[in-house]
């Protein structure tokens, strides 16, 4: 693949790590830049997740061995669904076909991939219906939801999507020392609870400052997953990657419902045991 940007580089790498480390959620949203450059690596992870060749034959943006990648890219392959806004909104009416037309089993391999475009066109009815689907997902079902501005997707949908990005953002060069400090307590285990009141004093004393601060971490994380070289960040060479992607996970998963009207100390507590439980 040449004259990748950053971004893209970082997104492939990153779908890498979730392929490679058996990490497959059922349901993703992406953020995209520009949709019609972007779409093509939307594509390159359906394929991987459908591609029966090896995730490490993938060259360019196509296997160029298997059917199943030249099926999908000429919008073709029958375990692949992509809906699109109908007018101004995604009616309630798409999703219903959609979930009867899922209901068969694949002829073909043991994954099913739908995509919905401008996610954030559901209109009331038809994304309370997609919510069903993503509450009760099938075995096999992979929903992956389009956006260019996850914000504009409901609270509800959002918390039960992995998310990934390809818009650009603001790379973290320097933190301040409390962060890095949090980031030892966090993949250290235990330290989380043993430092607990320093941490709810000094570094996470409310909802807000505590998405701050996990937004900065998944950054940090997700950049040194792709590789890119911060001196600051070499205490992370003697993590797990896959410990790295389960916290990223973590926190894409629970930050959304920080946002409820929830007990903030319960939602700390919760989100302290998940990150125990990767070591």
């Amino acid at each position: 693949m040449n004259d990748l940007t950053y971004i893209q580089k970082k997104f492939i790498d990153y779908i890498e790590i979730i392929m490679k480390s058996n990490k497959l959620s059922h349901s993703y949203l992406i953020e995209l830049g520009d949709s019609s450059l972007d779409f093509p690596f939307v594509l390159l992870f359906v394929k991987m997740i459908l591609c029966p060749d090896s995730i490490c034959n993938i060259n360019g943006l196509n296997c160029n061995k298997c059917n199943i990648c030249k099926l999908i890219d000429e919008g073709n392959f029958p375990d692949l669904e992509i809906i699109e806004a109908d007018g101004m909104q995604i009616k309630k009416k798409q999703l219903l076909s959609l979930k009867e037309e899922y209901q068969n089993f694949s002829l073909i391999g043991r994954r099913r991939v739908y995509i919905i475009r401008e996610a954030d066109k559901l209109n009331p009815s038809s994304a309370n219906t997609i919510l069903k689907f993503l509450e009760e997902p099938e075995e096999g079902i992979i929903a992956i939801l389009l956006t260019k501005n996850r914000y504009q997707v409901l609270d509800t949908i959002l918390s039960r999507c992995q998310i990934l990005s390809l818009v650009d953002s603001t790379e973290v060069s320097t933190v301040d020392d409390s962060i890095i400090r949090f980031i030892h307590y966090l993949i250290s285990g235990d330290d989380l609870f043993i430092h607990y009141k320093e941490i709810l004093d000094s570094m996470l004393p409310e909802k807000t400052v505590a998405k701050e601060v996990f937004d900065s971490i998944e950054k940090i994380f997700i950049q040194y997953l792709s590789g890119h070289e911060n001196k600051q960040f070499s205490f992370l060479n003697s993590c797990n990657r896959e410990h790295l992607l389960s916290y990223i996970t973590i926190i894409e998963e629970e930050i959304p419902k920080l946002m409820y009207n929830i007990n903030y100390k319960l939602w700390l507590d919760s989100i302290f045991s998940r990150f125990v439980e990767v070591k």
